[in-house]
């Protein structure tokens, strides 16, 4: 149904005009698609269903609801957006609605920031609780002017953390392999795996024009592993 700005009545889609006071409905402007590189981020508690056990619904959800405004915040703060939250997982894309030449940095650091600061809060609420992160970097496509977007990155991001043991964050090496060998964030292979350790980079070059270069600095967290 279409309502009439004017009078605010309803009238059947399709309607140009008003069917009560006959002004001229908006027309309907489809939204641009457009095709972006961004770095997608997946966050998921692990060990909640078990706490959902000890704690009550109230308890539990002011729990749940202190851990994921401490990621938007850190989020934000490195110019990424949390694009929604899904039951105990969160995702967060850097690189939309605004892209920054070192996006890919941004979110790696901020994504080690969160494993610091989530340990810390879990300390001062006496709640231990785990995050598995996965961090991926690649083509999607999303509305002109919005958050949400689609395509196989955020599949990757997803399944990778869903490979991620607790504690442990995987990313990929397109999101590594802009800024590798340059000394501001080192970054561990799984020692399991009997894998060599690395160090990443302050600088990237862009990874597609019209990106906003980037001079602010953002903090550096603890390692994270990463799948190659």
């Amino acid at each position: 149904m279409l309502t009439c700005q004017s009078c605010g009545r309803e009238s059947p889609d399709g309607f140009a005009f008003c069917g009560a006071c006959g002004t001229a409905f908006a027309p309907v402007v489809a939204a641009r698609e457009v095709r972006k590189v961004v770095t997608v981020v997946f966050c998921d508690v692990s060990g909640s269903t078990a706490l959902g056990e000890r704690l009550d619904p109230e308890a539990m959800r002011r729990t749940m609801g202190r851990y994921f405004e401490e990621i938007r915040l850190i989020v934000e703060r490195h110019g990424g957006t949390v694009e929604k939250f899904i039951g105990d997982a969160a995702m967060a894309v850097f690189g939309i609605p605004v892209a920054y030449e070192d996006d890919a940095l941004r979110a790696v650091r901020a994504v080690a920031e969160i494993r610091e600061r989530l340990t810390a809060l879990g300390e001062e609420l006496a709640v231990a609780l785990s995050f598995r992160t996965g961090v991926n970097t690649g083509e999607v496509v999303a509305g002109e002017g919005e958050t949400l977007v689609t395509g196989d990155a955020v599949n990757v991001a997803a399944r990778l953390e869903q490979a991620a043991t607790p504690g442990k964050i995987l990313i990929d090496a397109e999101t590594l392999s802009p800024w590798r060998g340059h000394h501001v964030l080192a970054a561990r292979r799984d020692p399991a795996r009997n894998r060599s350790s690395r160090s990443a980079g302050s600088s990237r070059p862009g990874r597609q024009s019209g990106r906003r270069s980037s001079s602010s600095t953002t903090s550096s967290g603890p390692s994270p592993s990463f799948l190659s």
